[in-house]
């Protein structure tokens, strides 16, 4: 499984940051072959302190469409929230909203 750093994370985002900074940053986390979707759920209730029916619905999305928008806001922090996805041993990226 591959993760990205910080860096990487940053030089991903700054073509979106110059195009619309308006719009909110996103964490995304996508389906891996790795982690377990009770693992899963289990990190979106711990760690965003979603009720148990919101992480079911992310994981399921997680794994049936391959990815998931689990959280908005600033952009710092949604690097911190990508982080923590990465301490966990889930792939997640940063986005600028208005993506698909």
């Amino acid at each position: 499984m591959s993760t990205s750093t910080l860096s990487e994370v940053a030089e991903e985002t700054s073509a979106a940051e110059q195009t619309s900074p308006a719009l909110p940053w996103q964490v995304v986390v996508w389906d891996d072959p790795v982690n377990t979707m009770d693992y899963v759920e289990y990190v979106f209730q711990s760690y965003f302190n979603y009720s148990r029916r919101r992480a079911h619905t992310l994981m399921l999305q997680v794994h049936q469409s391959g990815q998931a928008v689990v959280a908005e806001g600033s952009r710092e922090k949604a690097e911190t929230d990508v982080m923590a996805m990465h301490s966990f041993g889930l792939q997640a990226t940063v986005r600028q909203g208005g993506h698909e």
